[in-house]
């Protein structure tokens, strides 16, 4: 599935041809059409739900990012942080395996839920290379192997439906850090920006608002999902070199507590604006629904030749 290059004359040639290897995560849609660098996305990726819910107003728009990722962007790869997996409060893990299971991360739904399937594959290769990235960033890691879990593949399945709109490249997951400091997830974004030039998509999981604690999905939005969805797209919209300062002040809010009781489902989002750079945060689309937002991000434009 991934090419080998290695040269039995040569130690010099089969040296750098491991190193291209390395970077080999293709498929044929992947090699035309390249951006010099690939778009950040943040997906509002909801529960488990969200893969059978075709009537919410989120499932059509989970589509469309799909549809501009595989057939617009067409990346080599994906790495994707999701709120469902953090490590320590001060190392990071990378997903090895490149056969992964389902992780069913949830509790109380109907047993068909529990059968659902995801297919995926993984890229040693890449998970690696990743590692590597943390490493220079002076972040500690290591490699796992590790299930995906719902705050994947739940969303994928919408976004990239295994028939309507199959992925079909190597998927590799890494974890946030297990703390709320934002500082350090957007310096986590910014230790794995130089895939962006890779060809490799970066995508943060989470909710632009979610608290589980009062579990309102329909009717009027709570007031503080409409302020803190509001103070998000301020600060991810700012000026680069304001983001991540603005970024970290939305987590001091006296509503961001009651927006994320626990901040695992906004960290991604720093993360992705960490992976942006310079390039200008865009809010794509939003609701505000109970308890919880559901505000989509992409840092970084699709080039007007591929639109």
């Amino acid at each position: 599935m991934f090419s080998s290059w290695t040269s039995s004359s040569s130690k010099a040639f089969a040296a750098v041809a491991s190193f291209l290897s390395r970077r080999d995560y293709s498929t044929p849609a992947a090699t035309t059409g390249m951006a010099k660098k690939t778009p950040v996305y943040f997906f509002s990726h909801g529960g488990p739900t969200v893969q059978y819910n075709t009537e919410h107003p989120v499932y059509p728009v989970l589509q469309e990012i799909g549809r501009e990722i595989t057939q617009k962007v067409k990346p080599k790869a994906v790495v994707v942080f999701s709120g469902h997996w953090q490590a320590t409060p001060n190392s990071i893990r990378v997903n090895q395996a490149e056969h992964t299971d389902l992780i069913y991360d949830f509790y109380g739904f109907p047993d068909h839920y529990y059968k659902a399937k995801y297919p995926n594959r993984g890229s040693p290769q890449l998970a690696s290379h990743v590692l590597d990235l943390l490493s220079q960033a002076g972040i500690k890691a290591e490699g796992v192997s590790r299930g995906l879990d719902h705050g994947v593949w739940a969303g994928f399945h919408v976004a990239f439906h295994p028939e309507e709109n199959p992925l079909n490249v190597p998927l590799v997951q890494v974890s946030l850090y297990h703390s709320e400091d934002p500082d350090a997830h957007y310096r986590l974004g910014k230790a794995v920006a130089p895939l962006r030039e890779e060809g490799v998509v970066i995508i943060g999981a989470g909710m632009s608002v979610h608290n589980l604690r009062e579990l309102v999905f329909d009717g009027e939005p709570m007031p503080y999902s409409v302020s803190f969805d509001n103070a998000l797209k301020e600060a991810a919209e700012a000026p680069p070199s304001e983001r991540q300062k603005k970024m970290a002040e939305i987590c001091r809010r006296p509503d961001a507590k009651q927006a994320h009781p626990w901040m695992d489902h906004l960290m991604p989002i720093h993360v992705a604006a960490g992976a942006a750079g310079d390039d200008a945060g865009k809010q794509t689309w939003t609701m505000q629904e109970g308890s919880f937002g559901w505000a989509q991000y992409r840092f970084g434009e699709v080039p007007s030749s591929q639109l």
